[in-house]
């Protein structure tokens, strides 16, 4: 399938190498300068967080519903190139303040690459399985490029230094703009409306909160980000004042996370048909929890090691498959919206903990606060098992889930 679809392999290469610097930048340049070049407090580091995510979240929003008038194509190729000047500004930003306003502007155009690349299968496949295939694909390569980001953003700033990094993610976005420029899809989508653009934008967010299985996907892949979001304000510090290493290992273990990333996006294929499911979901998230407690549960680096991996591992299955449910159930025209529903809510997932870490933090301690982030998720997950089975033996009637319905 990869080889014979050239559309495909040009949106996989752009996301790989989109990827490899988006995470060089945003792990080693953008975490660990703010905790490093700059002394970051954890308070800081959660109000850069909390920044990031609000802009991340327009970007998402306004990107779903330009997906749905121009096609993915557009939006990767412009968010690409508007990536750019912000990771270039924050390598000479001479402040906090200042470094912190270019990562917004990073997020606000980065984010968009992300929600146009998980909303090109659709676009570029057929039938169920080419579009589990593809997701597969699609989430191998951009895996790829977060296991590579780190090492080559630990690499570059061993030998000249943090602020270089920032130039990987520039020539990254030019190479991704030039893939995704080259690939041939139809760039509007049949049948989408031609209404304003506040009436277009809502009746996307309206079709996916009101269609049961899609608020289900939605809600617990938002659920298992509420669980990442605290590593944003805290994992730097596990490494800095927990583990006592330097910010190389902030990169070296990344990296580990990313080839489970790679290994659970590549395993999905190859798993039984019964896992595209909404309960073959709610087993993903909660092994996406245990892989999370597993990570931070030692001060041993021989222990986070495999722990990265694991974590890596669940979430790589995880990440494709709640967006193959996703395709499946929403309609061509609304593929756009839907999605960027998704990215937003996996934003406001990550922000969420943010408003507690820091004196979570403070009181239980840094180690302590992401684990309990970890259990979290895997209570979630349990308690979402009757709804899940619900869901599927609705799926498997005779009356398909792609029309609004309320529980």
């Amino acid at each position: 399938m990869f080889g014979s679809n050239r559309n495909l392999a040009l949106v996989v290469g752009a996301r790989f190498i989109s990827r490899l610097g988006g995470t060089a930048v945003w792990i080693v340049g953008t975490l660990g300068g703010a905790a490093y070049a700059f002394d970051a407090t954890p308070s800081q580091l959660a109000a850069m967080s909390m920044v990031n995510a609000a802009a991340a979240i327009i970007g998402s929003l306004v990107a779903g519903m330009l997906i749905d008038r121009f096609g993915p194509r557009k939006v990767m190729v412009w968010a690409e190139i508007g990536s750019i000047p912000p990771v270039l500004w924050m390598m000479v930003a001479p402040s906090l303040p200042l470094f912190v306003a270019g990562s917004a502007l990073f997020s606000l155009f980065g984010v968009p690459t992300w929600t146009a690349g998980a909303s090109f299968a659709p676009f570029i496949t057929s039938g169920r399985e080419q579009l589990e295939r593809a997701n597969s694909f699609i989430e191998t390569g951009s895996s790829i490029g977060f296991v590579l980001g780190p090492s080559v953003g630990a690499l570059i700033e061993t030998w000249f230094g943090i602020h270089s990094v920032f130039w990987v993610m520039a020539v990254a976005s030019a190479i991704a703009a030039v893939l995704a420029w080259l690939t041939r899809i139809e760039e509007k989508p049949t049948g989408h409306e031609h209404g304003n653009a506040w009436a277009n934008f809502t009746a996307g967010i309206r079709m996916a909160y009101t269609t049961r299985t899609l608020r289900y996907f939605i809600l617990l892949g938002t659920a298992v980000w509420v669980g990442f979001g605290g590593f944003q304000a805290l994992e730097s510090l596990f490494y800095r004042d927990v583990v006592g290493v330097g910010v190389e290992w902030l990169g070296w273990m990344n990296t580990l996370f990313g080839l489970g990333l790679v290994t659970g996006a590549a395993l999905l294929p190859r798993l039984p048909d019964a896992i595209v499911s909404a309960r073959g979901l709610s087993v993903m998230a909660m092994l996406a929890g245990v892989g999370s407690i597993l990570y931070v549960g030692s001060t041993d680096l021989g222990w986070i090691a495999p722990g990265a991996f694991a974590w890596g591992t669940a979430i790589g299955a995880m990440e494709p498959l709640l967006r193959t449910l996703v395709h499946l159930d929403s309609p061509h025209e609304y593929v756009g919206r839907i999605v960027g529903t998704l990215q937003w809510h996996r934003t406001a997932g990550e922000l969420l903990p943010l408003a507690v870490v820091p004196a979570l933090a403070v009181s239980l301690g840094i180690q302590q606060t992401l684990i309990a982030g970890g259990v979290l998720v895997v209570v979630l997950a349990i308690g979402s098992f009757g709804t899940a089975r619900a869901i599927d033996r609705h799926r498997a009637g005779p009356v398909a889930e792609a029309v609004p319905e309320s529980i």
